[in-house]
């Protein structure tokens, strides 16, 4: 399979270029710079990300690019232009000033092929403190700033290119052109890379894989496990086993809903009802990260009884996505948490289960973009994240069933109501806390004493940050209404109004 190799010096950036690169329907693979995979016939180029660090640094990153400039297609990005400077006779010194913002890009040569159908001028995105002052002999400007002579160069005699601008953040106008100049020109991809390639490609190899092999795979209603599901049942049918797990902290309903959603998509599936233990374990709890912990260890006791019981299991599925990957090897060393109900994990040395993966090269759009190809129920596919411990970290305080009760009734009436006003797509995530408040009211002439709930609706891209959304003043009035006179033990409802930062999505 055709790809592009991005070697990652630490940028912030990096990311978003290997999101540029899968739009334009290539594959492509991060790989930290100082752990550069084998260059086989696949990899059609290699672009070089920015970095924090600067090339005069004593300890700067610096790979050995022997095999790679010269005979792949090379594009540096920032601190790849440098590095592609300062270490073949040019010179990097520090900027008069930091360069970070919008700044206009004149292009000196519109026949390059990395400019090809670039207007002149064009908006760029700057963020840098180093600047290139001294270009090597055989290197060839092709577009200038105001303040930076070479913000792009042509190596002479070279499939070699470097730019001192991000051409994969939204604010470089002719970004994706400039990249598409690269990855489909240069390099000659030939963008045929696609959720319906992926998958054909993706249940050709779980099927080498796993040949007749038993594999268990803890669902949990999200897009991301659902996906994987979908992918092994379509290599290997039957001998995938589903474990569903209510741990009596899933929305209202969701239990059952969810379980017959996925025997409609004729998933093996066993649907384990541990509520009770859960409450049992929780009772007088009120440490955020101690209630998650317990969640967490009951999840991974309950899921390992259950796997026992399957006779022949070789495989334990988890759906793991390329993020996640990308942070366990990351030139910045792994997470220094990792929350531990967001995998399975802690699974008993005797069960000798092999991991298996599908997902593992996809971010969440493209996981998406794949459930979308397989004809996965709009309701699973959209659904908006939902945290690992539910309702657990949305009771601010003890746990226990009534609490629960009353939040799933809440819960219910917000998001049914975004459901039937049509504003649930526009909404990243939403949820009901219930606060450890209780405040007076006034219902049918008599004074009540009950508990407060907080609505919460934010928009966002991966979760990293967040901002509430602008609801609808009257959608908000028509949801606190029903939510006081239908939920018994509710008699105020407050809207949060918070941004992360300072404040998290959750409130636990």
């Amino acid at each position: 399979m055709e790809k592009i190799l991005i070697l990652d010096f630490g940028s912030q950036y990096t990311q978003l270029i290997a999101r540029r690169v899968r739009e334009l329907n290539v594959y492509c693979e991060i790989h930290p710079f100082n752990k550069i995979p084998e260059l086989d016939a696949d990899i059609k180029g290699v672009i070089l990300s920015g970095s924090p660090s600067s090339v005069r640094d004593a300890d700067a990153p610096k790979p050995d690019l022997s095999n790679i400039k010269g005979h792949l297609p090379l594009l540096g990005v920032c601190y790849g232009a440098q590095l592609l400077a300062a270490e073949f006779g040019g010179e990097v010194e520090g900027a008069p000033s930091r360069e970070y913002g919008r700044a206009m890009l004149t292009v000196k040569d519109q026949i390059d092929p990395l400019m090809l159908n670039v207007p002149s001028p064009t908006q760029v995105w700057m963020s840098h403190g180093d600047t290139i002052t001294r270009l090597p002999e055989n290197y060839h400007i092709i577009g200038s700033t105001e303040n930076v002579q070479a913000a792009a160069y042509h190596i002479e005699g070279e499939k070699t290119w470097g730019i001192q601008f991000h051409p994969e953040v939204y604010h470089s106008t002719d970004g994706t052109q400039i990249l598409s100049n690269f990855v489909l020109g240069i390099c000659g991809c030939s963008g045929t890379w696609s959720p319906d390639s992926f998958i054909e490609t993706t249940v050709a190899e779980l099927k080498a894989k796993l040949g007749d092999d038993r594999v268990i795979l803890g669902l949990s209603g999200g897009v991301d496990s659902s996906v994987a599901a979908m992918l092994l049942n379509k290599a290997i049918g039957q001998n995938l086993t589903c474990i569903f797990v209510n741990n009596g902290l899933l929305r209202k309903n969701e239990f059952d809903d969810v379980l017959d959603s996925y025997k409609h998509m004729g998933l093996n599936v066993i649907g384990v009802d541990a509520s009770e233990r859960f409450y049992n374990d929780l009772k007088g709890v009120t440490d955020p990260e101690q209630k998650r912990k317990i969640i967490g260890r009951d999840f991974v006791e309950v899921f390992n009884a259950e796997a026992k019981k399957i006779e022949g299991a070789r495989w334990l599925a988890q759906g793991t996505i390329y993020p996640d990957v990308i942070e366990s090897c990351s030139v910045k060393g792994p997470s220094a948490t990792i929350k531990s109900h967001h995998n399975v994990g802690g699974l008993p040395k005797e069960m000798n289960l092999k991991i298996v993966e599908p997902l593992r090269l996809l971010f969440k759009d493209e996981v998406r973009r794949v459930g979308k190809a397989m004809n996965m129920d709009q309701r699973l596919l959209g659904r908006h994240p939902f945290p690992g411990p539910g309702l657990g970290i949305r009771i601010i305080g003890e746990v226990t069933a009534e609490k629960v009760r009353v939040l799933q009734e809440a819960d219910a009436i917000f998001i049914n109501g975004l459901r039937d006003a049509g504003l649930y797509d526009s909404v990243w995530q939403a949820g009901v806390m219930l606060l450890p408040v209780q405040s007076v009211g006034v219902m049918g002439d008599e004074r009540t004493y009950e508990s407060c709930v907080a609505l919460r609706a934010v928009i966002s891209t991966d979760g990293m940050t967040a901002d509430w959304v602008h609801l609808p003043y009257e959608f908000l009035a028509n949801v606190s209404n029903e939510i006081i006179n239908k939920v018994r033990g509710v008699n105020r409802v407050v809207y949060d109004i918070s941004s992360k930062p300072p404040a998290t999505i959750e409130w636990e």
